[in-house]
C-alpha cells in the first residue's frame, strides 16, 4: 500500500494501522468504529475583521491503540486544529464540519455534555506545562480535582488514586510530587504530572500536543516510553502533536502532514519516513538535524559508534572501574577547562564557580552547580547539555546575574560579577553586553505588549534608538528571525510556539551582545524553521562576532552549531571537549547514555537505539 498524496483538499484515509477495538456509546452499546473521526473539519480565526483559515478540509480517523502523528511546521494548524476537537479555541474562532467521538458528534453537543467529555473520554497533554497547570494549587490538589470532578469518590480515595497515578508516571518521590506546586518540579517531571492528571479518568483519545517540547534527550526518552507503555495497557488512541521527527519515530503508526492548514500526505510511519511522496514531506525530512552532520561529511553512524565504544564497557568493567575512570576523568578535567581555542580575552569564565538557590522561608538553600570551570572565548559556541535539573540553565542564569555566585570567581566581558548585588549599577552596565533567549517565550514575553515593542524596548531603555530609527531597527531584527513585518503589532498569544520563540531571539539580538545565552532557544521550533534559525545564528555569529552559551538537550543541535561541548550531571561538568571527541568518543558513561537517548528520525534505527539505551541503562543499573 503507498502513501496518500492529497493535493487541494484534505482526504479520508483509512491506510495503515486498523485495530478491531472501538469504544462505548453513551447508551452503553459497544462500539467497533474508529475512537475519532474528523471529517472536512476547517478552522478560521477573526483577524482585523476578516476570518484567516487555520485548517482546511481536514479528514483522518483513529483507532484505539492507535498512535496518529500531525507533524508540519509551526503554524501549519496543528495545534489549533487538534484545540477545535474540543472546544478549547478563543472566542474570535469559528469551527465548520464533523468530529465524531466513538460516533458521537462532538461539535454538536451541549456545553454540559462537552465538560463531561472533556477529562473523561478525552484528555489533552499540553505544550506547556508550566502555564497549563495552575500556579496557586499543588500538582496533588489538581489531579485530586479532576478525579472527583468525573467520579463519584471521596477526598481519600482520590488523593490515593492520584499518588498511583504519580507513581504510574514513574516520578521519583510520588509523594513529594503531590505535594509541590508547579514551580516547584523541573520541566519533565512537571510534563509527567500533567500526563498523570491527563490520564486520570483512563481516557478513550489522549491528546498529546508536543508532549515532549523543551525536555532533554534521556526525560523524552522516558516520557516516550511511558506514552508507549500507557498506549499498550489503556488502549487509548492518541493524537501526537510534534515537530520532532525523532520523536514521531518513536512512538506513531500513521502519521499525517500538514502545511499551511491542509493535509498534504498521510501514511504509516514506515512509508511517510522511507518514501515520501510530496515534495513538502520530502523538505521536511531533509532539514531534520541528525548526530554527525557537524562534520560536513557523511553523516556518522553514531548508533554503531556508540554501540561499539559501549560493549565492552557492558561485558568486562565493573562499578568500581567506572567509578574511578569517572574520578580520572574529572581531575584531568581541572586542568583542562581552558584547552578550547582562544580568539581573544575570555567573554565568559568561570573558574571553581559554586551556585546556591537562596533560602525561602522554610525552605532551605541549594545548592544547583558544584565545582564549574568554563571558558568562553569570542566567536565560540559552546555546547551546555545534560538532564533535566543538572544545572544547564543555573549557569546561564548566572552569567546574566540572575543568580548569585556562592563560590568561586565568574567573570562576564572582563568583569567579575561574582559579588554583585542584581540591581547594582555595575551589574547593569554588564547586562548591556548580554543577550538572553528564555527557554519558555510564553512566560518571558510580555502579554500586554505588542511584539514590536517587546523587541524594541531593550534599545529603547539603552538609549540605542528611537523614533524612525528605532522601528527600522524593529523591522530589521524581524526580517533576520523571518518573521513577517506586519507581526510587529500583534500579541504574543495571537503566535504560534515557534513564532514568539523567534521574538525572543530578535529581542535578545537587539543591542549587538559580545555574549548571547541560549537557553533552550530552539526548543518549540519545528525542523524547517530550526534548520534556519541555526543557519542564522551562524550568519550572526560570524557577522557580529558574539560568543554563545548554548544551553540545550538537542545533541543534533549542538552537533550542527557548536565548537565546544559541556556535559553537566548533578550540578557538576563531568566531560567537556571538543564537539568531535564528545559525540565521537565519548568517555563518560553518562555521556554515553545521553548519546543512547537520542531518537533517530527512523523507525528501524530507532529500535535500534531504543534497545541499545536499555541495555546501557540495565548495565548502570
Amino acid at each position: 500500500m503507498s502513501t496518500q498524496v492529497i493535493g487541494g483538499t484534505g482526504g479520508n484515509d483509512d491506510g495503515g494501522r486498523r485495530g478491531d477495538h472501538g469504544g462505548t456509546g453513551s447508551d452503553g452499546t459497544a462500539y467497533q468504529g474508529p475512537v475519532l473521526e474528523v471529517r472536512n473539519l476547517c478552522v478560521d480565526f477573526g483577524v482585523d475583521k476578516r476570518w484567516v483559515p487555520a485548517a482546511i478540509d481536514l479528514s483522518y480517523e483513529v483507532r484505539a491503540g492507535e498512535v496518529l502523528a500531525i507533524v508540519g511546521e509551526s503554524g501549519s494548524g496543528k495545534s489549533a486544529s487538534s484545540m477545535s476537537l474540543l472546544g478549547l479555541l478563543p472566542s474570535n474562532s469559528r469551527v465548520t464540519g464533523e468530529v465524531l467521538l466513538n460516533g458521537q458528534s462532538v461539535l454538536t453537543m451541549p456545553p454540559a455534555r462537552l465538560r463531561e467529555v472533556r477529562g473523561n473520554d478525552v484528555a489533552v497533554i499540553f505544550q506547556e506545562p508550566m502555564t497549563a497547570l495552575n500556579p496557586v494549587y499543588t500538582v496533588g490538589f489538581q489531579i485530586v480535582e479532576t478525579l472527583r470532578l468525573h467520579n463519584e469518590i471521596s477526598p481519600d480515595e482520590a488523593r490515593q488514586r492520584a499518588l498511583r497515578l504519580l507513581q504510574m508516571v514513574e516520578l521519583p518521590d510520588p509523594e513529594k510530587a503531590f505535594r509541590s506546586y508547579p514551580h516547584q518540579l523541573s520541566g519533565g517531571q512537571r510534563q509527567r504530572a500533567m500526563i498523570a492528571q491527563s490520564l486520570s479518568c483512563d481516557p478513550k483519545l489522549l491528546i498529546a500536543d508536543e508532549p515532549t517540547t523543551a525536555l532533554d534527550v534521556t526525560v523524552q526518552a522516558e516520557i516516550l516510553d511511558l506514552m508507549r507503555n500507557l498506549r499498550n495497557q489503556l488502549n487509548s488512541a492518541i493524537v501526537l502533536i510534534t515537530h520532532d521527527m525523532g520523536v514521531v519515530a518513536d512512538l506513531a503508526d500513521r502519521i499525517a502532514v500538514m502545511r499551511k492548514g491542509r493535509i498534504v500526505e498521510t501514511g504509516t510511519a514506515d512509508q511517510i519516513f522511507n518514501h515520501p511522496q510530496h515534495e513538502y514531506t520530502r523538505a521536511l525530512l531533509a532539514a531534520v538535524p541528525h548526530l554527525g552532520q557537524g562534520d560536513g561529511d557523511d553523516e556518522v553512524d553514531i548508533t554503531a559508534a556508540l554501540a561499539a565504544a559501549t560493549h565492552t564497557e557492558l561485558q568486562t568493567v565493573d562499578h568500581d572501574e567506572l567509578e574511578r575512570r569517572e574520578r580520572d576523568v574529572l581531575a584531568q578535567l581541572a586542568g583542562e577547562h581552558t584547552t578550547a581555542p582562544r580568539t581573544g580575552d575570555p567573554v565568559l569564565e568561570l573558574v571553581d564557580v559554586a551556585i546556591e538557590y537562596p533560602r525561602q522561608g522554610r525552605v532551605p538553600a541549594f545548592r544547583a552547580v558544584e565545582g564549574a570551570n568554563l571558558t568562553v572565548h569570542p566567536g565560540q559556541v559552546i555546547g551546555l547539555v545534560g538532564e533535566s535539573g543538572s544545572g544547564k540553565t543555573t549557569i546561564g542564569r548566572a552569567a546574566v546575574g540572575l543568580l548569585p555566585v556562592a563560590q568561586g570567581s565568574l567573570r562576564v566581558v572582563g568583569t567579575d560579577i561574582s559579588g554583585f548585588r542584581p540591581s547594582s549599577r555595575e551589574l547593569v552596565k554588564v547586562r548591556r553586553h548580554i543577550g538572553m533567549v528564555f527557554q519558555d517565550p510564553s512566560s518571558s514575553l510580555n502579554p500586554r505588549l505588542p511584539i514590536g515593542e517587546s523587541i524594541g524596548e531593550p534599545m529603547l531603555l539603552a538609549g540605542e534608538a528611537k523614533g524612525s530609527a528605532l522601528q527600522k531597527r524593529i523591522e530589521m531584527l524581524l526580517d533576520q528571525v523571518e518573521l513577517p513585518r506586519s507581526y510587529r503589532n500583534r500579541y504574543p498569544h495571537e503566535l504560534s510556539g515557534g513564532q514568539k520563540q523567534r521574538v525572543g531571539i530578535a529581542r535578545a539580538l537587539s543591542l549587538k551582545p559580545k555574549l548571547m545565552v541560549a537557553d533552550e532557544p530552539t526548543s518549540a521550533l519545528d525542523v524547517s524553521v530550526q534548520a534556519r534559525v541555526l543557519e542564522l545564528f551562524q550568519n550572526l555569529q560570524r557577522e557580529l562576532g558574539f560568543a554563545c552559551l548554548f544551553v540545550t538537550h538537542d545533541l543534533a543541535v549542538v552537533d550542527v552549531l557548536a565548537d565546544y561541548i559541556c556535559v553537566m550531571k548533578r550540578g557538576r561538568i563531568v566531560e567537556q571537549g571538543s564537539r568531535d571527541q564528545i559525540l565521537r568518543s565519548p568517555r563518560d558513561p553518562y555521556t554515553q547514555r545521553l548519546l543512547a537517548a537520542v531518537p533517530l528520525p527512523d523507525p528501524a534505527l530507532q529500535r535500534e537505539r531504543r534497545e541499545l539505551r536499555a541495555k546501557l541503562l540495565a548495565s548502570t543499573d
